[in-house]
């Protein structure tokens, strides 16, 4: 029972740990421009589809014997076009989102820090600790995660400590019908956290049975979170609430944002790891090279450069790749259904009407943030 229970917040860690990451910094602002409770309407709303699409991964993977990524998936199920396709998406996707966070947090150390601009090696420093806790797999991912979602909780919970005697009613009374569907990208990509889920499947070996009820508790702990800390930013800054919430509120707010950037930068570095190990055959040190050591090189040109921020980085590599991956997976749950060689321990009903009607959003949310 014991084991049960360690395997149980282990799983919903690792599945809350990629979901909470960027999101934490981007959501406030958009609430303050376009109204709290609208803001509050698109979470509850795109988190319960992202919570219908998790459940739908879900069940391909425990339909499937092996272990794979979710590549695997798509050329067990659509064939090798699939697989490619979503194989260049992955890597797109967790490559933008590890220059994103190496960007982050390379900025939230230099403004705790320092007075001169050091982003550069800070980030360098991220990217070569976080390289090491890569290579150690599952079990660094297991035991990093329980502890960055353990701070990520103590310290939503120090902010409404410190914060909550601040928090104006009044700052949530604002709606802009010009900025209605500013929400949209930036929460769609917030709760994206679908690479974890083949990670959850590897950690329930032999208790598959856990898998539903993981995916169902840190999916709505990742959507309370973000509105709890929506309701508390915007409750304390009001109209003053700024683009990147935590490089302005304070060290408790910036420490909040590192740690929630450093673990979904762990399990999305993870998660190509194995699935280049996986699904593509390579040998450790290579796979680990690509996913780990790579995205290192790519943040230095893009600093050294300057050619992109941290807010255009996630607008273009996440959503892209997030919108992709979603109607691929529910083509893939539809196809598993018939072709699994596997009994799930839970089943979802879909037809293609859900298909299309879930992806015409995505597909939505998507041409909207680039318009």
């Amino acid at each position: 029972m014991k084991e049960d229970k360690k395997n149980f917040f282990s799983s919903v860690a690792i599945l809350v740990g990629m979901c909470i990451g960027a999101g934490v910094l981007g959501i406030p602002y958009v609430a303050m421009k376009s109204g709290f409770f609208l803001t509050l309407g698109y979470l509850v709303f795109l988190g319960l589809i992202i919570l219908l699409v998790n459940l739908y991964l879900g069940e391909i993977s425990l339909r499937t014997k092996g272990i794979h990524q979710i590549v695997g998936y798509a050329g067990k199920y659509l064939g090798k076009r699939g697989k490619k396709i979503l194989q260049g998406v992955m890597v797109f996707e967790v490559y933008s989102a590890i220059l994103a966070y190496l960007i982050g947090t390379g900025e939230s150390f230099n403004f705790l820090f320092f007075e001169n601009n050091y982003i550069i090696y800070l980030g360098l420093g991220v990217g070569v600790f976080m390289s090491f806790l890569i290579w150690k797999g599952i079990k660094g991912l297991k035991k990093f995660e329980r502890i960055g979602v353990s701070v990520i909780l103590v310290l939503l919970f120090l902010i409404f400590l410190f914060f909550g005697k601040e928090i104006s009613f009044n700052n949530f009374g604002g709606f802009s019908f010009e900025y209605i569907f500013l929400p949209f990208g930036v929460i769609l990509f917030a709760l994206l956290a679908f690479q974890s889920i083949p990670q959850v499947r590897i950690v329930l070996r032999n208790k598959e049975k856990m898998m539903k009820k993981v995916i169902i508790t840190a999916t709505l702990i990742s959507i309370l979170f973000y509105a709890l800390f929506v309701f508390v930013i915007v409750g304390f800054k009001g109209n003053e609430t700024p683009e990147v919430a935590t490089l302005a509120l304070g060290g408790i707010f910036i420490w909040l944002g590192i740690f929630t950037m450093l673990t979904s930068y762990l399990a999305l570095g993870n998660a190509l790891m194995e699935n280049l190990m996986f699904d593509q055959g390579m040998k450790k040190n290579k796979a680990w090279f690509l996913s780990s050591i790579v995205p290192i090189f790519i943040f230095l040109i893009v600093k050294f450069f300057n050619i992109f921020s941290f807010v255009e980085v996630l607008a273009i590599g996440g959503l892209i790749s997030g919108v992709v991956m979603s109607v691929m997976i529910l083509i893939i749950a539809k196809k598993a259904k018939k072709m699994g060689d596997r009994k799930p321990e839970y089943s979802i009903p879909i037809n293609w009407f859900v298909v299309g009607i879930i992806s015409l959003i995505f597909v939505f949310g998507m041409i909207w943030e680039f318009l």
